[in-house]
């Protein structure tokens, strides 16, 4: 053999060899796949903090996803997506009316998404098209102070009339429409119970009697149970779990004439950055364990999913007398009408 033909053969038998050597030190196969990515969650919750808090430490115990949670009212977290459409910070809003899930809805701020769960929820409670699903149903009254009305003198309001009192001047408390699901649950009650003349002339005198607008749905009741104020509107769960934490002076009724309710919501926000863990959320809020849940908190809402037990401590308002809630018009003309009430009350 050449001289010439020997170096040649011996740089292809060294090619083999580090080609060989290289392929040993990957392990002779196909390159390692990177590891997937961990899911997480940013979500924005129109719940009780508590039961937010455990809802999520219970749903990141079952799937292994990070959850990063805001509590904020309804109003609040609809002008929160409404600022942030162009770079969504948050991929799920769950909790609080969903006649502002139809606002968001008619804004192109929500994600159409269809849960597996969604199924067993009754039409009435969710969006024809997917974009929002109810999780719970909350009815809408009055927790007043039984001692605060015994030293007044005053029978226990059965009718929305009653808010109207002299002796109750000052001593009504209610959240404002405009930040708070709870309250322009009221408004729109109210607006189709009398009419939209009428029920703003209504608005406007009971705002004579209102001490304090508060920012969340909840607060009135506590205000009453800590005697702060005679009356605070509110919806009836909440002022359950507040006689449960120990305000026995709390007492609840609901307006003879009817009363409007809720229905609470969850949906995926239009663009968020973890749509695939969003999904995830939705189909546990919607099963039976994610609604049957918040009773361990004290969230004492009836439940949309058929599967799951409704909670005990609501037995004694399930008979409340409600309007024929008209949810569609509700959320489709909250900016309107949140803003007539501004101009009636000013």
């Amino acid at each position: 053999m050449s001289k010439k033909l020997l170096q040649r053969s011996s740089l292809f038998v060294l090619f083999i060899l580090v080609a060989s050597l290289a392929l040993a030190g990957c392990g002779g196969g196909a390159p390692a796949k990177p590891e997937a990515k961990p899911l997480k969650l940013t979500l924005y919750c129109g719940l009780l903090e508590e039961h937010m808090a455990k809802a999520v430490q219970e749903f990141q115990k079952d799937t292994g996803i990070k959850v990063e949670a805001v509590r904020m009212s309804s109003g609040e977290v609809l002008g929160r997506i409404r600022a942030e459409k162009n770079n969504p910070k948050a991929s799920v809003w769950w909790g609080g009316p969903a006649d502002a899930f139809i606002a968001a809805k008619q804004e192109g701020l929500l994600e159409k998404y269809e849960s597996p769960n969604a199924a067993k929820i009754p039409a009435k409670f969710k969006d024809p098209e997917g974009f929002w699903t109810g999780i719970y149903v909350g009815y809408l009254g009055f927790s007043s102070n039984a001692k605060l009305l015994k030293e007044k003198n005053i029978p226990v309001p059965q009718t929305w009339q009653d808010l109207l009192r002299p002796e109750l001047k000052g001593q009504v408390s209610m959240a404002n429409p405009g930040a708070s699901g709870t309250a322009y649950t009221m408004l729109a009650t109210i607006v189709q119970l009398m009419g939209e003349e009428k029920g703003l002339e209504y608005m406007k005198k009971l705002n004579e009697q209102i001490k304090v607008y508060q920012k969340t749905g909840t607060a009135p009741a506590r205000m009453a149970g800590q005697g702060e104020v005679t009356v605070g509107l509110t919806f009836l769960h909440d002022a359950i779990k507040y006689q449960e934490e120990g305000m026995k002076d709390l007492v609840l009724s609901a307006p003879a004439e009817g009363t409007g309710y809720e229905i609470g919501a969850v949906a995926v926000i239009k663009g968020g950055p973890d749509q695939e863990a969003a999904k995830k959320w939705v189909d546990w809020a919607l099963s039976k364990k994610g609604q049957e849940f918040g009773q361990k908190v004290g969230s004492y809402q009836f439940l949309t999913n058929p599967e799951a037990n409704p909670p005990k401590q609501a037995e004694p308002i399930k008979n409340t007398k409600l309007i024929d809630y008209n949810l569609d018009w509700a959320g489709k003309n909250r900016s309107a009408l949140v803003e007539k009430w501004n101009k009636a009350i000013k």
